[in-house]
This record gives structure tokens, C-alpha cells and sequence, in this order.
């Protein structure tokens, strides 16, 4: 065979060898590819994969969305002069503008069902001082009677319940694992517009926040749209887990929006149910904190520590004998550097807890023993 016949050969068969070594080479590399790159690279989403694919959040929604309830109030706003003789008189009643009749105020909120015998989550402000408060459920026709369960006002939570069986659900999941960055989604009906979605992510953890004569210590914030009426609305991960509960919006800023994370509901959300308030330790004194003038006056050289700006008569601090002008350094050995430690630390005991609290007073520093109370309802 001639020798260029012979290299024509060669070269044929290499040929064919190497597009099969090339071939398989592919195979091999794609089957180690992992399930994400090729779901990624082929645009079809692989349902085994939470939060992957083009439909993500629309299944999301539509899992969730019928547990997400529209919340209607009727709050009496004027009208009120029963109890006053003077008003029975319309002659008085003209005179000082006194309507003869109560007048009513509608209010809107959102909430969400978190057991199928319709114990529902939302915000305190949203039924405050509501007098009859109703529940609209998606594909429901009728629209339900709610009976306040609880409520508490500095945390801004309230537990509702309507009548009725298998209703739809919203898993509490736990907001210590969202990152900053994460995706999440509002559903709410934001001026009665039911339905409303909205997503963002999660800007800020343990935003401090003071709302209407409300202060937060832990709120998420989050640029998802969240307007009036997505109040009590939640806050969903992409599992479909609610990771807060929608609760604030700032009104000079866009794409700032705030709520209360699932880790500050779990903690009092059996108490609201079974008792209807929370319950929390109490001291009784008014503090402040130390100033370069209040220290000067009290011959203190520190600027830690809670001053004592008043005691409340026949509350634990007085019985224990703290007076006014003392400065509270530390309890049960943990030092208080500013009022919120002493804040802090005093929520966290127990209620009728016995706690040794280390003053200066006079130049001097003393321990006094101080059983907590359970906090008066005037003082919440």
C-alpha cells in the first residue's frame, strides 16, 4: 500500500477514535454538572429544587395566598357623653357640639391564619379600639365574625379567631435564619386591594424603631412594597414560611418597610392564647439615663448606670427601699450600663423573681433585694 494511502488510513481512524473519546467526554462532564447548573442552563426549573425556577414565587403565592385573610373594623370615634346628666339635656348638647349619636370609623387591615380551627396573627394597632371586627377569607362568601383573642400594644401583636374548621394555614418559620439579602414576599391588601404581592429582600436585622408611642428592638426591614392595609400581613421566605409579620412602612423613604420577626411571636404567641395579654416582670420606677449634670449632682464619676428618676408608690422598688436619685449598677451580677440593660434584663426574669440590685447612692455603693411584680395594665 502506498505510503500516503497508508496515512490517509491513520488519519481516518484517529478521527473517529477522538470523536468518541469527545462524546463521552461530554457525557461524563455533564452528568457530573450539578442539577442546578444544568436546570440553569436549560431554563426549566427542577421542582426538587426549593427557590429555583421562573415560577418560584407565582407557586409560592398561590400556596399561601388563601391563608392571607382581609381584617375590617368599626371604631367608635365620637358621640360619647353617656355617664354626664348635662348631655341628656339637647339644649347642652347643641351648646358645647355634641353629636346626640356615636360616630363609627372604618378601619382595614391584613392578618393570616395559623391553625385550621381559625386562630388568626396581625398587628395590635390594626384592631385597637375596634368594636366589631370582621375577617374576609379568600373563596369564602361568607365573611366572618372575629373575637379578639389577645393582644399586646408594645409589641404591636394581636391574636384573632373566627369559627370554622380546615381552614387554610401559614407555617411560622424562624426568622434567626434569614440573611440580609434573602428574597421575601408581602401579601396583604394594601387599600383594600386583596391579593396585593409584593417581594424584595431583607435590607436589616435588629432595626430599633419607635412607632406611634411603640418602641421596637428587632424588627426586619425590607424593601418590599408595604403600604397602608398590608398591616398584620405576612412576610414570607422562599419556603412559604411566614418570617415576619408586616408591620410598618417610613413614610419619608421608599422601599423601606418593617416587621416583627417569627422569633419575637413565638415567644409570647401561647401566651396571647391562653391568657389573652403577656405578662411581664415589673420594678416599678421611672429611669434615665446618666448625664454629665445628674452625675456632677450625685457625686457619681461614672457615666454607667440607670438614674432613678422616680419610684412608684407601694410598687417592688419602693418596698425594697430604693429611693429617687439612686443609680442602678447592676442586677444578679450583670452590669447596667444604660436604662435599656436594666430594661433588657428585667424582662427577661420571671415574675416574682427575686433579684439582687447593686445601687451608688451618696457615694456609696449598697445591694437591696427586689421581688418583681407583675406590670399594671395602666403601665403597658
Amino acid at each position: 500500500m502506498p505510503q500516503w494511502r497508508k496515512i490517509a488510513v491513520y488519519t481516518l481512524i484517529l478521527a473517529f477514535l477522538s470523536g468518541i473519546m469527545f462524546a463521552g467526554g461530554c457525557t461524563l462532564v455533564k452528568d457530573l454538572t450539578p442539577k442546578e447548573k444544568q436546570t440553569e442552563r436549560s431554563g426549566v426549573a427542577d421542582a426538587s429544587l426549593p427557590g429555583v425556577g421562573p415560577d418560584t414565587i407565582a407557586n409560592i403565592v398561590a400556596q399561601a395566598g388563601p391563608a392571607v385573610v382581609k381584617i375590617n373594623t368599626v371604631v367608635r370615634v365620637g358621640g360619647d357623653y353617656q355617664g354626664n346628666p348635662f348631655f341628656d339635656d339637647p339644649f347642652f348638647r347643641q351648646f358645647f357640639g355634641v353629636s346626640p349619636s356615636p360616630q363609627y370609623q372604618s378601619g382595614l387591615g391584613s392578618g393570616f391564619i395559623i391553625s385550621k380551627d381559625g386562630y388568626i396573627l396581625t398587628n395590635e394597632h390594626v384592631i385597637e379600639g375596634a368594636e366589631n371586627i370582621t375577617v374576609t377569607v379568600k373563596g369564602d362568601k361568607k365573611t366572618y365574625r372575629a373575637k379578639l383573642i389577645g393582644a399586646d400594644s408594645s409589641l404591636d401583636l394581636a391574636v384573632l379567631k373566627i369559627d370554622g374548621k380546615d381552614f387554610p394555614t401559614l407555617p411560622l418559620g424562624d426568622s434567626n435564619r434569614i440573611r440580609v439579602g434573602n428574597w421575601v414576599i408581602a401579601i396583604g391588601s394594601p387599600f383594600g386591594l386583596e391579593d396585593t404581592v409584593t417581594i424584595g429582600v431583607i435590607s436589616a436585622k435588629g432595626r430599633p424603631l419607635e412607632i406611634d408611642n411603640r418602641t421596637f428592638e428587632n424588627l426586619l426591614q425590607t424593601d418590599a412594597s408595604i403600604n397602608p392595609g398590608n398591616s398584620g400581613g405576612p412576610l414570607l421566605n422562599l419556603n412559604g414560611e411566614v418570617v415576619g409579620i408586616n408591620t410598618a412602612i417610613n413614610a419619608q423613604a421608599q422601599g423601606i418597610g418593617f416587621a416583627i420577626p417569627t422569633s419575637t411571636v413565638k415567644e409570647v404567641l401561647d401566651e396571647l392564647i391562653q391568657q389573652g395579654k403577656v405578662k411581664r416582670p415589673w420594678l416599678g420606677v421611672q429611669i434615665q439615663a446618666v448625664t454629665p449634670d445628674l452625675a456632677h449632682f450625685l457625686g457619681y464619676d461614672s457615666s454607667e448606670g440607670a438614674v432613678v428618676g422616680g419610684v412608684v408608690p407601694g410598687g417592688p422598688a419602693q418596698r425594697a427601699g430604693i429611693k429617687e436619685g439612686d443609680i442602678i449598677t447592676a442586677i444578679d451580677g450583670q452590669k447596667i450600663s444604660t436604662p435599656d440593660d436594666l430594661i433588657k434584663t428585667v424582662q427577661k426574669k420571671k415574675i416574682g423573681a427575686e433579684l439582687e440590685v447593686q445601687l451608688f447612692r451618696k457615694g456609696k455603693t449598697i445591694k437591696v433585694t427586689v421581688q418583681t411584680t407583675e406590670r399594671p395594665a395602666e403601665t403597658r
